[in-house]
């Protein structure tokens, strides 16, 4: 199981969210995303993700402010335990449980 977490002090969190094999979410401050953040400079659908083949897949869904891996834009970015995941303000940790 993929783990993201934030710290205690994210803008509206803090945040954990739990990714398995084969599940595909949407992250984003709308009702109609998977994960919400309540946060400004989320877009309402922000980004995906998805686990395949064992990996954690992140991808940008044209938001306005743009989904950072590691300080770097990205539109679509394969996750390992350590990165850093941004969305608007608010940081999430990957890790494996």
């Amino acid at each position: 199981m993929w783990l993201l977490n934030s710290s205690e002090d994210a803008e509206g969190g803090p945040y954990t969210f739990r990714m398995t094999p084969g599940l595909v979410r949407t992250l984003g401050r709308g009702p109609r995303a998977d994960f919400i953040l309540d946060a400004t400079l989320v877009s309402r659908l922000h980004c995906r993700l998805l686990v395949a083949d064992g990996e954690l897949v992140v991808e940008n869904l044209g938001s306005t402010n743009g989904t950072f891996v590691n300080g770097r834009k990205i539109e679509r970015a394969t996750l390992r335990p350590g990165d850093l995941l941004r969305t608007g303000r608010v940081e999430l940790i990957v890790s494996v449980d």
